[in-house]
């Protein structure tokens, strides 16, 4: 199939690499236009160059911290009228935080994981929701983790994040349903992908990224890690209408790690 979100708009936050990035070059090959947003204005824009090679006109970048709310209402005014509308919200943006234990965990390290991957999340859905609901058919992805669904030592911060990302999007969800709008939601929940969030696991091998995306395999049962298109079609699915009647739901990336 080619096309299946033709003549959609999409808003990617954390678009400068990693998930976030395969996320808007596969929602622009299938006919979007895409802003995507970043801290990383320099690779936002190298980003939105690479897309409008292939697809010109499609892509726009603008600089992003997520935890600003006087910068979300701005980034949603400029990708409006860069783009005529607003169809699509992927609220991909995150962070990992520090890997540490409960007693050596910091405020410091907790409030930001929390303004990150969460705070973020109700800023997007808050300020996008009016051009959303005037789409008439609009879909909101929040990226959440398998962290959300199955806690892990040494990763509170992390977890808690990602598992109120899940409950977030299921009340969006009702929200949305109950008061008649055409507004879907759904958070999507991905194991260890080749991402740089894989950093800290590579640093614990000793830098060697073999090692440490083979340990971090061991416990999927399709034996390996993730890759970003993995995610991205899953993405791309949940934009198109080919999900219309999808909400409140969660989809696992996960290699079947946890179905056992």
């Amino acid at each position: 199939m080619s096309g299946r979100v033709a003549g959609k708009a999409a808003l990617v936050t954390g678009a400068a690499g990693g998930l976030g990035q395969a996320m808007a070059r596969m929602l622009a090959r299938e006919g979007a236009r895409v802003a995507v947003t970043d801290t990383n204005l320099d690779g936002a824009r190298a980003l939105a160059d690479e897309i409008n090679a292939a697809q010109p006109g499609a892509a726009f970048a603008f600089a992003h911290d997520v935890t600003d709310e006087a910068q979300w209402i701005s980034v949603v005014d400029q990708a409006l009228a860069a783009m005529g509308g607003l169809s699509i919200l992927v609220n991909n943006a995150g962070i990992g935080g520090e890997l540490t234990w409960v007693e050596q965990d910091t405020l410091e390290n907790w409030r930001r994981v929390q303004a990150v991957n969460l705070e973020s999340i109700m800023l997007g859905c808050k300020h996008a929701m009016p051009h959303l609901r005037a789409a008439g058919a609009a879909s909101i992805i929040n990226i959440s983790s398998v962290a959300g669904l199955a806690a892990a030592p040494g990763m509170g911060a992390y977890n808690a994040t990602k598992a109120a990302v899940w409950m977030y999007s299921k009340t969006i969800a009702l929200e949305a349903a109950k008061a008649g709008w055409n507004v879907r939601c759904n958070s999507v929940h991905p194991v260890f992908i080749k991402t740089p969030i894989l950093d800290p696991f590579v640093a614990m091998a000793g830098g060697d990224e073999e090692l440490a995306h083979e340990k971090l395999a061991r416990g999927i049962p399709l034996k390996r890690i993730g890759e970003p298109d993995d995610v991205a079609y899953c993405v791309l699915y949940l934009a198109s209408d080919e999900s219309k009647f999808v909400t409140g739901a969660e989809f696992k990336i996960d290699g079947g790690m946890l179905a056992q």
